[in-house]
């Protein structure tokens, strides 16, 4: 394709083009974050009702909510958000990170995630070329933000990205993209089969649940992607990472230990490390021991 030929010849093009990309990809990440658990519990709420039998709360046609309308708005005094304040971090940067019509501030997180799509796209870019690889490894990285963050927010992680990305990552391998088929499909089992039992066994041993079924699926998910070889890393750094930075939380902060601490994050983070530095961090453990 003459596209990729000329980023071929023109690297640094790429890398500009991917940037650019990312950030736009960030500005609507910041939509799904907010909006999907939204749309999520109000699901919820009509499946009950129909459940149980019940009228709808109002009579009123309920108006369009979606992650295209309604257009973008201030919380706090509900203007509408024009295109030209809405370009990634130049536009938060411009207003001083402030509603241009009421001077609420806008919260830094937004040109935050939209600054962290744009340059995981440029490393990936960078250290991928111009390839179909680069191209799947974004959509997995930008999947794994939007998880990162909702599962932060509201301890949920939406099927609606990871099972449609559970069935990408056994597809791109059914071309041998990022392992064997083989491989991807029995990730994909032991990823679940792995959680799930330690779910089970915790349930029994204390009557309570260590964790939600989101943790089983985007493990699988990773598995998918990345083959039952992987497994063991993303575990393992995992639950370091989430041991470590659980603890001081509470130790720093006076989180009550019986108030759940969401685990997706780090599985999110510690399969985009595995993905990304995988190998070379199994050979320095083998070299190194």
């Amino acid at each position: 394709m003459a596209i990729v030929e000329y980023f071929e010849m023109f690297p640094f093009m790429f890398l500009v083009a991917m940037l650019l990309l990312g950030l736009i990809v960030g500005s609507f990440l910041n939509v799904i974050i907010y909006r999907l658990p939204i749309m999520m519990e109000t699901d919820w709420k009509q499946q009950c009702r129909l459940l149980l039998e019940l009228e709808p709360e109002s009579k009123k046609p309920e108006k369009t909510f979606n992650l295209v309308h309604p257009r973008s708005r201030c919380p706090n005094c509900h203007h509408q958000i024009s295109a030209i304040e809405n370009i990634p971090v130049i536009s938060y940067l411009f207003l001083g990170g402030k509603c241009s019509h009421c001077g609420q501030k806008i919260s830094i997180r937004y040109p935050l995630i939209e600054l962290l799509s744009g340059l995981a796209a440029f490393f990936i870019a960078w250290k991928y070329g111009p390839t179909i690889q680069t191209l799947f490894i974004c959509l997995l990285t930008w999947a794994l933000i939007s998880l990162t963050m909702i599962d932060f927010d509201k301890q949920l992680l939406p099927d609606d990205i990871t099972l449609p990305f559970l069935w990408l990552g056994l597809l791109c391998n059914l071309f041998d993209m990022f392992t064997s088929l083989q491989a991807s499909v029995i990730g994909a089992s032991l990823g679940y089969g792995i959680l799930w039992s330690i779910f089970i066994l915790f349930k029994l041993l204390t009557g309570k649940e260590g964790m939600g079924h989101g943790d089983f699926k985007l493990l699988a998910m990773l598995g998918a992607w990345m083959g039952w070889q992987s497994l063991p890393l993303i575990i393992l750094l995992a639950s370091l990472s989430g041991s470590i930075i659980g603890i001081l939380i509470i130790i720093f902060r006076g989180h009550e230990r019986t108030i759940p601490i969401p685990f997706g994050p780090y599985l999110a983070i510690s399969g985009w490390i595995s993905l990304i530095w995988g190998e070379e961090i199994i050979r320095f453990y083998l070299g190194y021991f």
